[in-house]
Protein backbone atom coordinates (compact mmCIF):
# COMPACT_ATOMS: atom_id res chain seq x y z
CA UNK A 1 0.00 0.00 0.00
CA UNK A 2 2.98 2.30 0.42
CA UNK A 3 3.44 2.72 -3.32
CA UNK A 4 5.77 5.13 -5.10
CA UNK A 5 2.76 7.19 -6.18
CA UNK A 6 1.81 7.76 -2.52
CA UNK A 7 5.29 9.04 -1.70
CA UNK A 8 5.18 11.25 -4.79
CA UNK A 9 1.83 12.72 -3.74
CA UNK A 10 3.21 13.41 -0.26
CA UNK A 11 6.26 15.13 -1.76
CA UNK A 12 4.04 17.26 -3.99
CA UNK A 13 1.81 18.22 -1.07
CA UNK A 14 4.74 19.19 1.16
CA UNK A 15 6.44 21.06 -1.68
CA UNK A 16 3.31 23.02 -2.53
CA UNK A 17 2.77 23.89 1.14
CA UNK A 18 6.31 25.21 1.52
CA UNK A 19 6.06 27.21 -1.71
CA UNK A 20 2.90 29.09 -0.69
CA UNK A 21 3.84 29.73 2.97
CA UNK A 22 6.10 32.76 2.51
CA UNK A 23 4.19 34.56 -0.27
CA UNK A 24 0.88 34.14 1.54
CA UNK A 25 2.53 35.18 4.82
CA UNK A 26 3.78 38.38 3.18
CA UNK A 27 0.30 39.02 1.85
CA UNK A 28 -1.13 38.57 5.35
CA UNK A 29 1.18 41.34 6.55
CA UNK A 30 -0.64 43.70 4.21
CA UNK A 31 -4.12 42.35 4.94
CA UNK A 32 -3.81 42.67 8.72
CA UNK A 33 -2.30 46.16 8.50
CA UNK A 34 -5.15 48.73 8.32
CA UNK A 35 -2.96 50.88 6.07
CA UNK A 36 -1.55 47.99 4.04
CA UNK A 37 -2.04 47.87 0.29
CA UNK A 38 -3.05 44.71 -1.56
CA UNK A 39 -3.66 43.68 -5.15
CA UNK A 40 -7.39 44.03 -4.61
CA UNK A 41 -7.33 47.63 -3.35
CA UNK A 42 -8.67 49.22 -6.58
CA UNK A 43 -11.69 46.94 -6.44
CA UNK A 44 -12.29 46.46 -2.72
CA UNK A 45 -11.01 49.59 -0.97
CA UNK A 46 -14.21 51.56 -1.82
CA UNK A 47 -16.31 48.68 -0.43
CA UNK A 48 -14.18 48.62 2.74
CA UNK A 49 -14.65 52.37 3.29
CA UNK A 50 -18.37 52.13 2.59
CA UNK A 51 -18.66 49.33 5.16
CA UNK A 52 -16.93 51.46 7.80
CA UNK A 53 -19.21 54.40 7.10
CA UNK A 54 -22.39 52.31 7.07
CA UNK A 55 -21.47 50.61 10.36
CA UNK A 56 -20.01 53.79 11.91
CA UNK A 57 -16.62 52.18 12.46
CA UNK A 58 -13.63 54.36 13.17
CA UNK A 59 -10.87 52.26 11.57
CA UNK A 60 -8.19 54.54 13.03
CA UNK A 61 -9.22 53.91 16.64
CA UNK A 62 -7.63 50.89 18.30
CA UNK A 63 -9.17 48.95 21.18
CA UNK A 64 -7.96 47.64 24.50
CA UNK A 65 -8.08 43.88 24.92
CA UNK A 66 -11.32 44.17 26.90
CA UNK A 67 -13.03 46.20 24.15
CA UNK A 68 -11.68 43.81 21.54
CA UNK A 69 -13.01 40.79 23.44
CA UNK A 70 -16.40 42.44 23.94
CA UNK A 71 -16.62 43.14 20.20
CA UNK A 72 -15.74 39.51 19.39
CA UNK A 73 -18.40 38.16 21.75
CA UNK A 74 -21.08 40.64 20.65
CA UNK A 75 -20.53 39.98 16.96
CA UNK A 76 -20.53 36.21 17.45
CA UNK A 77 -23.64 36.12 19.64
CA UNK A 78 -25.63 38.29 17.22
CA UNK A 79 -24.55 36.08 14.33
CA UNK A 80 -25.52 32.96 16.28
CA UNK A 81 -29.03 34.32 16.97
CA UNK A 82 -29.45 35.28 13.30
CA UNK A 83 -28.47 31.79 12.16
CA UNK A 84 -30.78 30.13 14.67
CA UNK A 85 -33.71 32.15 13.32
CA UNK A 86 -32.97 31.25 9.69
CA UNK A 87 -32.62 27.53 10.41
CA UNK A 88 -35.65 27.38 12.66
CA UNK A 89 -37.93 29.07 10.14
CA UNK A 90 -36.35 28.20 6.79
CA UNK A 91 -39.71 26.95 5.50
CA UNK A 92 -41.34 30.36 6.13
CA UNK A 93 -38.79 32.57 4.44
CA UNK A 94 -39.50 34.18 1.03
CA UNK A 95 -38.54 32.74 -2.38
CA UNK A 96 -39.33 29.16 -1.36
CA UNK A 97 -39.58 27.87 -4.93
CA UNK A 98 -36.17 29.32 -5.77
CA UNK A 99 -34.19 28.73 -2.58
CA UNK A 100 -36.09 25.82 -1.02
CA UNK A 101 -37.33 23.83 -4.01
CA UNK A 102 -37.57 20.64 -1.93
CA UNK A 103 -39.77 22.52 0.60
CA UNK A 104 -37.75 21.29 3.55
CA UNK A 105 -39.19 22.15 7.01
CA UNK A 106 -37.47 24.23 9.66
CA UNK A 107 -35.11 22.48 12.03
CA UNK A 108 -36.21 21.47 15.55
CA UNK A 109 -35.21 23.98 18.23
CA UNK A 110 -32.36 21.93 19.74
CA UNK A 111 -30.91 21.05 16.33
CA UNK A 112 -31.13 24.66 15.10
CA UNK A 113 -29.38 25.81 18.29
CA UNK A 114 -26.64 23.19 17.97
CA UNK A 115 -26.04 24.10 14.33
CA UNK A 116 -26.02 27.84 14.98
CA UNK A 117 -23.45 27.49 17.76
CA UNK A 118 -21.47 25.02 15.67
CA UNK A 119 -20.99 27.37 12.73
CA UNK A 120 -20.52 30.45 14.91
CA UNK A 121 -17.61 28.78 16.69
CA UNK A 122 -15.94 27.54 13.46
CA UNK A 123 -16.65 23.96 14.58
CA UNK A 124 -19.17 22.95 11.92
CA UNK A 125 -20.29 19.88 13.81
CA UNK A 126 -23.25 18.49 11.87
CA UNK A 127 -26.02 16.65 13.68
CA UNK A 128 -28.06 16.89 10.48
CA UNK A 129 -27.75 15.64 6.91
CA UNK A 130 -27.28 18.68 4.71
CA UNK A 131 -28.99 17.40 1.57
CA UNK A 132 -32.14 16.33 3.45
CA UNK A 133 -32.39 19.04 6.11
CA UNK A 134 -31.28 22.44 4.77
CA UNK A 135 -32.60 24.66 2.01
CA UNK A 136 -30.33 26.43 -0.47
CA UNK A 137 -30.93 29.68 1.40
CA UNK A 138 -29.92 28.11 4.72
CA UNK A 139 -26.78 26.65 3.18
CA UNK A 140 -25.78 29.94 1.52
CA UNK A 141 -26.79 32.46 4.17
CA UNK A 142 -27.03 30.79 7.55
CA UNK A 143 -23.94 28.60 7.08
CA UNK A 144 -21.65 30.07 4.41
CA UNK A 145 -21.70 33.53 5.98
CA UNK A 146 -20.43 31.96 9.20
CA UNK A 147 -17.77 30.11 7.24
CA UNK A 148 -16.38 33.54 6.39
CA UNK A 149 -17.01 35.35 9.65
CA UNK A 150 -15.92 32.61 12.08
CA UNK A 151 -12.65 32.19 10.17
CA UNK A 152 -12.17 35.96 10.17
CA UNK A 153 -12.77 36.09 13.94
CA UNK A 154 -10.05 33.49 14.50
CA UNK A 155 -7.66 35.37 12.23
CA UNK A 156 -8.44 38.64 14.01
CA UNK A 157 -7.77 37.19 17.47
CA UNK A 158 -4.47 35.75 16.23
CA UNK A 159 -3.51 39.15 14.84
CA UNK A 160 -4.35 40.79 18.17
CA UNK A 161 -2.12 38.34 20.06
CA UNK A 162 0.70 38.82 17.55
CA UNK A 163 0.47 42.59 17.98
CA UNK A 164 0.57 42.19 21.74
CA UNK A 165 3.75 40.12 21.49
CA UNK A 166 5.39 42.27 18.82
CA UNK A 167 4.61 45.69 20.38
CA UNK A 168 5.74 47.07 23.71
CA UNK A 169 4.48 49.68 26.17
CA UNK A 170 1.05 49.97 24.49
CA UNK A 171 -2.47 49.58 25.82
CA UNK A 172 -4.21 48.48 22.61
CA UNK A 173 -4.22 45.33 20.44
CA UNK A 174 -5.86 46.62 17.25
CA UNK A 175 -9.40 47.20 16.02
CA UNK A 176 -11.57 44.09 15.79
CA UNK A 177 -14.01 45.54 13.27
CA UNK A 178 -11.20 46.58 10.97
CA UNK A 179 -9.47 43.20 11.30
CA UNK A 180 -12.74 41.40 10.59
CA UNK A 181 -13.59 43.42 7.49
CA UNK A 182 -10.11 43.27 6.00
CA UNK A 183 -9.80 39.52 6.63
CA UNK A 184 -12.99 38.86 4.71
CA UNK A 185 -12.61 41.41 1.92
CA UNK A 186 -8.95 41.00 1.08
CA UNK A 187 -8.24 37.37 1.94
CA UNK A 188 -11.15 34.98 2.39
CA UNK A 189 -13.51 36.36 -0.25
CA UNK A 190 -11.11 36.61 -3.23
CA UNK A 191 -9.38 33.34 -2.35
CA UNK A 192 -12.74 31.56 -2.14
CA UNK A 193 -13.91 32.93 -5.50
CA UNK A 194 -10.72 31.74 -7.19
CA UNK A 195 -10.81 28.30 -5.54
CA UNK A 196 -14.54 27.86 -6.25
CA UNK A 197 -13.98 28.50 -9.97
CA UNK A 198 -11.17 25.94 -10.01
CA UNK A 199 -13.36 23.42 -8.19
CA UNK A 200 -16.20 23.98 -10.67
CA UNK A 201 -13.74 23.14 -13.44
CA UNK A 202 -13.16 19.81 -11.67
CA UNK A 203 -16.85 18.96 -11.68
CA UNK A 204 -18.21 20.29 -8.37
CA UNK A 205 -21.74 21.54 -9.00
CA UNK A 206 -22.96 25.12 -8.51
CA UNK A 207 -26.62 25.70 -9.35
CA UNK A 208 -30.09 26.38 -7.94
CA UNK A 209 -31.87 23.54 -9.73
CA UNK A 210 -34.35 21.31 -7.93
CA UNK A 211 -33.10 17.85 -7.06
CA UNK A 212 -32.98 15.51 -10.06
CA UNK A 213 -35.08 12.35 -10.13
CA UNK A 214 -33.34 9.57 -12.06
CA UNK A 215 -34.86 6.25 -13.17
CA UNK A 216 -32.59 3.26 -12.65
CA UNK A 217 -32.27 0.20 -14.88
CA UNK A 218 -34.08 -1.83 -12.22
CA UNK A 219 -37.13 0.39 -12.59
CA UNK A 220 -36.65 2.33 -9.34
CA UNK A 221 -36.17 6.07 -8.84
CA UNK A 222 -33.17 7.82 -7.31
CA UNK A 223 -32.99 11.40 -6.07
CA UNK A 224 -29.78 13.23 -6.99
CA UNK A 225 -29.11 16.40 -5.09
CA UNK A 226 -28.29 19.75 -6.68
CA UNK A 227 -27.41 23.17 -5.28
CA UNK A 228 -24.73 25.85 -4.80
CA UNK A 229 -22.00 23.46 -3.66
CA UNK A 230 -18.67 24.72 -5.05
CA UNK A 231 -18.91 28.09 -3.26
CA UNK A 232 -19.46 26.38 0.08
CA UNK A 233 -16.69 23.82 -0.44
CA UNK A 234 -14.15 26.55 -1.21
CA UNK A 235 -14.67 28.55 1.97
CA UNK A 236 -15.21 25.48 4.17
CA UNK A 237 -11.64 24.44 3.32
CA UNK A 238 -9.92 27.84 3.24
CA UNK A 239 -11.62 28.87 6.49
CA UNK A 240 -10.95 25.47 8.12
CA UNK A 241 -14.69 25.17 8.70
CA UNK A 242 -15.29 21.67 7.33
CA UNK A 243 -19.09 21.59 7.28
CA UNK A 244 -20.15 19.48 4.32
CA UNK A 245 -22.90 20.41 1.91
CA UNK A 246 -23.73 16.68 1.95
CA UNK A 247 -23.71 14.18 4.78
CA UNK A 248 -20.81 12.31 3.14
CA UNK A 249 -18.79 15.54 3.07
CA UNK A 250 -15.64 15.38 0.92
CA UNK A 251 -16.23 11.68 0.19
CA UNK A 252 -19.22 12.66 -2.00
CA UNK A 253 -18.33 12.79 -5.71
CA UNK A 254 -20.13 16.12 -6.11
CA UNK A 255 -18.05 17.69 -3.32
CA UNK A 256 -14.75 16.06 -4.24
CA UNK A 257 -14.82 14.55 -7.72
CA UNK A 258 -11.16 14.21 -8.78
CA UNK A 259 -7.66 13.60 -7.39
CA UNK A 260 -6.84 17.25 -8.15
CA UNK A 261 -9.85 18.56 -6.24
CA UNK A 262 -8.84 16.32 -3.33
CA UNK A 263 -5.27 17.67 -3.41
CA UNK A 264 -6.39 21.30 -3.62
CA UNK A 265 -8.86 20.91 -0.76
CA UNK A 266 -6.17 19.47 1.53
CA UNK A 267 -3.75 22.23 0.53
CA UNK A 268 -6.42 24.88 1.14
CA UNK A 269 -6.92 23.59 4.69
CA UNK A 270 -3.25 24.16 5.57
CA UNK A 271 -2.64 27.27 3.45
CA UNK A 272 -3.56 30.13 5.80
CA UNK A 273 -2.49 28.42 9.09
CA UNK A 274 0.91 27.68 7.55
CA UNK A 275 1.32 31.24 6.25
CA UNK A 276 0.43 32.67 9.66
CA UNK A 277 3.70 31.31 11.09
CA UNK A 278 5.67 33.38 8.59
CA UNK A 279 3.43 36.39 9.27
CA UNK A 280 4.16 36.04 12.98
CA UNK A 281 7.91 35.75 12.41
CA UNK A 282 7.96 38.95 10.38
CA UNK A 283 5.77 40.82 12.87
CA UNK A 284 8.03 39.71 15.74
CA UNK A 285 11.10 40.69 13.70
CA UNK A 286 12.42 37.15 13.98
CA UNK A 287 11.66 35.16 10.84
CA UNK A 288 13.72 32.21 12.07
CA UNK A 289 11.41 31.93 15.07
CA UNK A 290 8.41 31.81 12.75
CA UNK A 291 10.02 29.04 10.71
CA UNK A 292 10.89 27.16 13.89
CA UNK A 293 7.23 27.16 14.90
CA UNK A 294 6.38 25.97 11.39
CA UNK A 295 8.98 23.19 11.70
CA UNK A 296 7.46 21.98 14.99
CA UNK A 297 4.02 21.87 13.39
CA UNK A 298 5.38 20.07 10.33
CA UNK A 299 7.26 17.40 12.29
CA UNK A 300 4.15 16.60 14.31
CA UNK A 301 2.08 16.51 11.13
CA UNK A 302 4.43 14.00 9.51
CA UNK A 303 4.58 11.87 12.67
CA UNK A 304 0.81 11.62 12.87
CA UNK A 305 0.50 10.91 9.15
CA UNK A 306 3.01 8.06 9.22
CA UNK A 307 1.28 6.40 12.19
CA UNK A 308 -2.17 6.71 10.61
CA UNK A 309 -0.95 5.66 7.16
CA UNK A 310 0.93 2.65 8.55
CA UNK A 311 -2.03 1.51 10.65
CA UNK A 312 -4.49 1.74 7.75
CA UNK A 313 -2.08 0.12 5.29
CA UNK A 314 -1.52 -2.74 7.75
CA UNK A 315 -5.22 -3.51 7.76
CA UNK A 316 -7.29 -5.48 10.25
CA UNK A 317 -6.18 -9.00 11.28
CA UNK A 318 -9.81 -10.03 11.70
CA UNK A 319 -10.42 -9.20 8.05
CA UNK A 320 -7.26 -11.09 7.10
CA UNK A 321 -8.57 -14.19 8.88
CA UNK A 322 -11.72 -13.94 6.73
CA UNK A 323 -9.66 -14.07 3.54
CA UNK A 324 -8.92 -10.39 2.85
CA UNK A 325 -5.39 -10.05 1.45
CA UNK A 326 -2.94 -8.83 4.08
CA UNK A 327 -1.55 -6.19 1.72
CA UNK A 328 -5.00 -4.78 0.87
CA UNK A 329 -5.04 -2.52 3.91
CA UNK A 330 -8.15 -1.34 5.71
CA UNK A 331 -10.53 -0.10 3.02
CA UNK A 332 -13.62 -0.11 5.25
CA UNK A 333 -15.27 3.32 5.23
CA UNK A 334 -12.98 4.70 2.52
CA UNK A 335 -13.68 6.06 -0.94
CA UNK A 336 -11.96 3.71 -3.38
CA UNK A 337 -11.23 6.73 -5.59
CA UNK A 338 -8.81 7.98 -2.94
CA UNK A 339 -7.60 4.78 -1.31
CA UNK A 340 -5.52 4.28 1.83
CA UNK A 341 -2.91 7.03 1.51
CA UNK A 342 -5.19 9.90 0.53
CA UNK A 343 -7.67 8.90 3.22
CA UNK A 344 -4.95 8.87 5.89
CA UNK A 345 -3.48 12.15 4.62
CA UNK A 346 -6.87 13.87 4.52
CA UNK A 347 -7.77 12.62 8.02
CA UNK A 348 -4.45 13.87 9.41
CA UNK A 349 -4.66 17.25 7.69
CA UNK A 350 -8.28 17.93 8.63
CA UNK A 351 -7.69 17.16 12.32
CA UNK A 352 -4.32 18.91 12.50
CA UNK A 353 -6.28 21.95 11.40
CA UNK A 354 -9.65 22.58 13.01
CA UNK A 355 -11.39 21.76 9.75
CA UNK A 356 -13.36 18.56 10.23
CA UNK A 357 -14.04 17.88 6.55
CA UNK A 358 -13.58 14.18 5.78
CA UNK A 359 -13.12 12.06 2.66
CA UNK A 360 -13.30 8.81 4.68
CA UNK A 361 -15.23 7.73 7.74
CA UNK A 362 -12.95 7.94 10.80
CA UNK A 363 -15.21 5.55 12.70
CA UNK A 364 -14.05 2.78 10.35
CA UNK A 365 -10.33 3.42 10.81
CA UNK A 366 -8.23 0.89 12.70
CA UNK A 367 -7.82 1.75 16.41
CA UNK A 368 -4.36 3.32 15.94
CA UNK A 369 -5.45 4.97 12.70
CA UNK A 370 -8.39 6.55 14.54
CA UNK A 371 -6.21 7.51 17.49
CA UNK A 372 -4.20 9.93 15.31
CA UNK A 373 -7.07 12.30 14.38
CA UNK A 374 -8.38 12.04 17.95
CA UNK A 375 -5.04 13.01 19.52
CA UNK A 376 -4.51 15.73 16.89
CA UNK A 377 -7.66 17.42 18.16
CA UNK A 378 -6.72 16.92 21.80
CA UNK A 379 -3.42 18.79 21.36
CA UNK A 380 -5.58 21.90 21.03
CA UNK A 381 -5.39 21.74 17.22
CA UNK A 382 -2.01 23.49 17.15
CA UNK A 383 -0.44 21.38 14.38
CA UNK A 384 -1.04 24.20 11.87
CA UNK A 385 -4.52 24.36 13.37
CA UNK A 386 -7.48 26.44 12.29
CA UNK A 387 -7.35 29.85 10.67
CA UNK A 388 -5.92 32.01 13.45
CA UNK A 389 -6.79 29.49 16.15
CA UNK A 390 -3.82 27.29 15.28
CA UNK A 391 -1.32 30.11 15.69
CA UNK A 392 -2.68 31.51 18.94
CA UNK A 393 -3.03 27.98 20.33
CA UNK A 394 0.58 27.19 19.41
CA UNK A 395 1.82 30.44 20.97
CA UNK A 396 0.30 29.27 24.26
CA UNK A 397 2.57 26.22 24.12
CA UNK A 398 5.51 28.41 23.05
CA UNK A 399 5.11 30.50 26.20
CA UNK A 400 4.84 27.36 28.32
CA UNK A 401 7.93 25.84 26.70
CA UNK A 402 9.99 28.99 27.25
CA UNK A 403 8.76 29.21 30.85
CA UNK A 404 9.82 25.59 31.48
CA UNK A 405 13.22 26.26 29.88
CA UNK A 406 13.70 29.27 32.13
CA UNK A 407 12.90 27.23 35.23
CA UNK A 408 15.38 24.53 34.18
CA UNK A 409 18.29 27.00 34.03
CA UNK A 410 17.16 28.99 37.07
CA UNK A 411 16.53 32.31 35.31
CA UNK A 412 13.48 34.52 34.87
CA UNK A 413 11.94 33.31 31.59
CA UNK A 414 12.01 35.78 28.72
CA UNK A 415 10.24 35.58 25.39
CA UNK A 416 11.26 37.88 22.54
CA UNK A 417 12.68 40.38 25.00
CA UNK A 418 9.74 40.32 27.42
CA UNK A 419 9.69 38.65 30.81
CA UNK A 420 7.10 35.93 31.32
CA UNK A 421 5.35 36.70 34.59
CA UNK A 422 3.03 34.81 36.90
CA UNK A 423 -0.03 36.51 35.37
CA UNK A 424 0.93 35.20 31.92
CA UNK A 425 1.35 31.62 33.11
CA UNK A 426 -1.95 31.75 35.00
CA UNK A 427 -3.69 32.66 31.75
CA UNK A 428 -1.85 29.89 29.90
CA UNK A 429 -2.93 27.34 32.51
CA UNK A 430 -6.54 28.56 32.44
CA UNK A 431 -6.61 27.91 28.69
CA UNK A 432 -5.12 24.42 29.02
CA UNK A 433 -7.36 23.50 31.96
CA UNK A 434 -10.49 24.61 30.08
CA UNK A 435 -9.53 22.36 27.17
CA UNK A 436 -8.85 19.29 29.31
CA UNK A 437 -11.62 19.72 31.88
CA UNK A 438 -14.34 20.27 29.28
CA UNK A 439 -13.34 17.30 27.10
CA UNK A 440 -12.85 14.84 29.95
CA UNK A 441 -15.71 16.13 32.09
CA UNK A 442 -18.25 16.08 29.26
CA UNK A 443 -17.05 12.61 28.17
CA UNK A 444 -17.43 11.26 31.72
CA UNK A 445 -20.92 12.73 31.98
CA UNK A 446 -22.00 11.18 28.67
CA UNK A 447 -20.52 7.77 29.59
CA UNK A 448 -22.43 7.69 32.86
CA UNK A 449 -25.77 8.97 31.52
CA UNK A 450 -28.59 7.24 29.70
CA UNK A 451 -28.76 10.01 27.08
CA UNK A 452 -25.04 9.62 26.35
CA UNK A 453 -25.15 5.85 25.92
CA UNK A 454 -28.33 5.99 23.84
CA UNK A 455 -26.50 7.56 20.91
CA UNK A 456 -23.77 4.92 20.65
CA UNK A 457 -23.47 2.77 17.57
CA UNK A 458 -20.88 0.43 19.10
CA UNK A 459 -20.13 -1.13 22.47
CA UNK A 460 -16.92 -1.56 24.42
CA UNK A 461 -13.83 0.60 23.94
CA UNK A 462 -14.92 1.68 20.47
CA UNK A 463 -18.14 3.10 21.89
CA UNK A 464 -16.08 4.99 24.44
CA UNK A 465 -13.87 6.31 21.63
CA UNK A 466 -17.00 7.58 19.85
CA UNK A 467 -17.97 9.63 22.90
CA UNK A 468 -14.43 10.86 23.56
CA UNK A 469 -14.02 11.85 19.91
CA UNK A 470 -17.32 13.76 19.87
CA UNK A 471 -16.43 15.79 22.96
CA UNK A 472 -12.86 16.39 21.77
CA UNK A 473 -14.15 17.51 18.38
CA UNK A 474 -16.65 19.90 19.95
CA UNK A 475 -14.24 21.51 22.42
CA UNK A 476 -11.43 21.57 19.85
CA UNK A 477 -13.83 23.19 17.35
CA UNK A 478 -13.00 20.55 14.75
CA UNK A 479 -16.38 19.13 13.76
CA UNK A 480 -15.38 15.69 12.48
CA UNK A 481 -16.75 12.62 14.26
CA UNK A 482 -16.65 8.90 14.80
CA UNK A 483 -19.92 8.82 12.94
CA UNK A 484 -21.24 5.69 14.65
CA UNK A 485 -22.45 8.10 17.33
CA UNK A 486 -25.96 9.46 16.70
CA UNK A 487 -26.07 12.91 18.27
CA UNK A 488 -29.55 13.66 16.96
CA UNK A 489 -31.70 10.56 17.69
CA UNK A 490 -35.12 10.15 16.14
CA UNK A 491 -36.81 10.22 19.54
CA UNK A 492 -36.05 13.95 19.74
CA UNK A 493 -33.80 13.65 22.81
CA UNK A 494 -32.00 17.03 22.87
CA UNK A 495 -29.20 16.19 25.32
CA UNK A 496 -26.44 15.48 22.80
CA UNK A 497 -27.22 18.59 20.76
CA UNK A 498 -27.31 20.83 23.83
CA UNK A 499 -24.21 19.39 25.54
CA UNK A 500 -22.17 19.55 22.35
CA UNK A 501 -23.31 23.13 21.77
CA UNK A 502 -22.14 24.10 25.26
CA UNK A 503 -18.81 22.33 24.68
CA UNK A 504 -18.32 24.13 21.36
CA UNK A 505 -19.08 27.51 22.94
CA UNK A 506 -16.62 26.95 25.80
CA UNK A 507 -13.96 25.58 23.48
CA UNK A 508 -14.09 28.76 21.42
CA UNK A 509 -14.87 31.73 23.61
CA UNK A 510 -13.64 30.57 27.02
CA UNK A 511 -10.23 30.38 25.33
CA UNK A 512 -10.42 33.53 23.21
CA UNK A 513 -11.01 35.82 26.20
CA UNK A 514 -7.87 34.79 28.18
CA UNK A 515 -5.86 34.83 24.93
CA UNK A 516 -6.87 38.44 24.35
CA UNK A 517 -6.07 39.21 28.01
CA UNK A 518 -2.63 37.74 27.36
CA UNK A 519 -2.27 39.93 24.27
CA UNK A 520 -3.13 43.03 26.28
CA UNK A 521 -0.72 42.17 29.08
CA UNK A 522 2.15 41.40 26.72
CA UNK A 523 1.54 44.58 24.75
CA UNK A 524 2.01 46.64 27.90
CA UNK A 525 5.38 45.10 28.76
CA UNK A 526 8.71 46.78 28.18
CA UNK A 527 11.43 45.08 26.17
CA UNK A 528 14.49 44.05 28.17
CA UNK A 529 17.97 43.70 26.60
CA UNK A 530 18.93 40.23 25.39
CA UNK A 531 21.47 38.64 27.71
CA UNK A 532 23.53 35.46 27.84
CA UNK A 533 20.75 33.78 29.78
CA UNK A 534 18.01 34.55 27.22
CA UNK A 535 16.62 31.33 25.77
CA UNK A 536 16.82 31.31 21.98
CA UNK A 537 13.53 30.58 20.27
CA UNK A 538 14.85 29.39 16.95
CA UNK A 539 16.73 26.30 15.84
CA UNK A 540 16.52 22.57 16.52
CA UNK A 541 16.74 22.83 20.33
CA UNK A 542 13.70 25.07 20.52
CA UNK A 543 11.76 22.88 18.05
CA UNK A 544 12.45 19.76 20.13
CA UNK A 545 11.48 21.55 23.36
CA UNK A 546 8.24 22.84 21.84
CA UNK A 547 7.23 19.44 20.44
CA UNK A 548 8.14 17.79 23.75
CA UNK A 549 6.00 20.28 25.69
CA UNK A 550 2.96 19.67 23.46
CA UNK A 551 3.29 15.88 23.61
CA UNK A 552 3.96 15.88 27.35
CA UNK A 553 0.93 18.01 28.16
CA UNK A 554 -1.22 15.92 25.80
CA UNK A 555 0.03 12.61 27.18
CA UNK A 556 -0.37 13.57 30.84
CA UNK A 557 -3.86 14.87 30.17
CA UNK A 558 -5.40 12.36 27.79
CA UNK A 559 -3.35 9.13 27.91
CA UNK A 560 -5.60 7.46 30.55
CA UNK A 561 -8.68 8.16 28.41
CA UNK A 562 -6.93 7.04 25.22
CA UNK A 563 -5.82 3.86 26.98
CA UNK A 564 -9.48 2.98 27.67
CA UNK A 565 -10.45 3.66 24.07
CA UNK A 566 -8.30 3.20 20.96
CA UNK A 567 -5.27 1.70 22.71
CA UNK A 568 -7.10 -1.16 24.41
CA UNK A 569 -9.17 -1.64 21.25
CA UNK A 570 -5.93 -2.11 19.29
CA UNK A 571 -4.82 -4.99 21.51
CA UNK A 572 -8.28 -6.54 21.45
CA UNK A 573 -8.34 -6.30 17.65
CA UNK A 574 -5.08 -8.25 17.51
CA UNK A 575 -6.77 -10.81 19.78
CA UNK A 576 -9.52 -11.05 17.10
CA UNK A 577 -12.15 -9.13 19.09
CA UNK A 578 -14.11 -6.33 17.44
CA UNK A 579 -16.77 -3.88 18.67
Amino acid sequence: MTSASSWLQLALFVGALILITKPLGLYLLQVMDPKGRTWFDPLLRPAERLTYRACRIDAEREQSWRDYAFAVLLFSLVGCAFTYFLLRYQDRLPWQDRFNPQHLPGLPAHLAFNTAVSFTTNTNWQSYSGESALSYLSQMVALVIHNFTSAAVGLSVAAALVRGIARHSVATVGNFWCDLVRSIYYLLLPASVILALVLVSQGIIQNFSPYTTAHTLEGHTQTILQGPMASQVAIKMLGTNGGGYTNANAAHPFENPTPLSNFLQMLAIFAIPSALTYYFGRMAKNSRHGWSIWAAMFVMFLGGLFVCWSAEAGGNPVHHALGVAADAGNLEGKEVRFGIFNSALFATVTTDASCGAVNAMHDSFTPLGGLVPLFNIQTGEVIFGGVGAGLYGMLIFVLLAVFIAGLMVGRTPEYLGKKIEAYDIKLVMIILIILAATILGASAWACSSAWGLAGLGNAGPHGFSEILYAMSSAVGNNGSAFAGLNANPTDGNPHWDLVLAAAMFLGRFAMIVPILALAGHFGGKRVVPISAGTFRVEGATFVVLLIGTILLVGALTFLPALAMGPLVEHFLMNARTLF
